[in-house]
């Protein structure tokens, strides 16, 4: 009788197979190595939750060659189950993160919105009302000024005559270069729109990679990241400078990084519900759901800088 190979097992001579020492896995799979560890000697109970082992699992099996379905359908019974302890623990996370953070960065970026619009409107209220006045002001002076001067040149031209002088030139020009210039002054300038970002390409592949644009971005941009739970993080500007490489944690966050210098910035994601990540204040929502055990993702941020914008 052929006993058959335990699933740790079966994955660590893959492993051997392929040459990769725990450190090279870890790289490629961004799965800490006491995680990879404790999937080899099949000790579940030290994983982040149930709900992680099946997908970690199934990194370790693509990382290493194995077709990570089959090996979770022939081992089903020997993996941890995440049907309603991953349900629980999962809107359990997402509670933490949306209903008892008050203080977080998400829900302050969620009040944006109605703000700018209530602005907006009482600005346009207000340079409505502004021109009315400086409409009202414009007529009102210039049929007084008109009756005035027309007396007044009434009586140079008298005494013009009288005296045989040639009459003064007219001063009105200089009162309507004094209007135009008021005028001029008082145009107001449209608020700038708020950074946002627009996802221009969102990829299917194993890591998915997909591409992002921050439209309307400031001069100085600053990238913050708060971590619920144990998470790989690596963030470049794509010319080979490394700005952040490690594990965030929660007792780390918030985690303040200056990208003001590049033109765009990629993260490399090992564990996405982990991780809320905002770009000069706009919420980056990943383009491929992570609800659907798509964890470990790889995003580009195109950063469009407005010109003269004073931000």
């Amino acid at each position: 009788m052929v006993l058959r190979m335990a699933i740790g097992e079966k994955l660590r001579e893959a492993r051997e197979k392929q040459n990769m020492s725990l450190e090279t896995m870890q790289e490629t799979t961004k799965i800490q190595k006491r995680y990879l560890e404790a999937i080899e000697n099949e000790n579940f109970s030290i994983l982040p939750g149930t709900f992680y082992a099946r997908a970690f699992i199934k990194e370790y099996a693509t990382a290493v060659g194995l077709d990570p379905n089959e090996l979770l359908e022939e081992y089903n019974a020997e993996v941890p189950q995440t049907e309603e302890d991953n349900s629980a623990h999962y809107s359990q996370v997402h509670r933490s993160r949306k209903d008892n953070s008050p203080n977080k960065s998400t829900n302050v970026f969620s009040f944006i919105p109605t703000v700018i619009v209530v602005l907006l409107v009482i600005g346009i209220v207000f340079i409505v009302w502004f021109f009315l006045q400086e409409s009202s002001t414009e007529d009102s002076t210039d049929s007084a000024q008109t009756q005035p001067q027309t007396e007044n040149n009434e009586v140079v031209r008298e005494q013009d005559d009288e005296s045989g002088n040639e009459p003064a030139d007219d001063d009105s020009s200089d009162a309507e270069e004094d209007n135009k210039a008021n005028a001029e002054s008082t145009d107001s300038q449209e608020e700038s729109p708020d950074p946002a970002l627009t996802v221009d390409e969102e990829s299917t592949g194993n890591p998915p990679e997909s591409t992002l644009t921050l439209e309307h971005a400031s001069n100085k941009i600053s990238v913050t990241i708060e971590a619920t739970d144990d998470s790989w993080l690596e963030v470049d500007n794509g010319d080979g400078d490394v700005l952040f490489k490690d594990t965030a944690t929660a007792e780390d966050s918030p985690i303040e990084l200056d990208v003001s210098g590049a033109d765009r910035v990629r993260f490399n994601v090992g564990n996405a519900p982990a991780l809320d990540i905002t770009v000069d204040g706009a919420a980056l929502d990943y383009p491929v759901d992570p609800d659907n055990e798509v964890f470990h993702q790889k995003i580009w941020v195109n950063l469009n800088k407005e010109q003269d914008s004073g931000k």
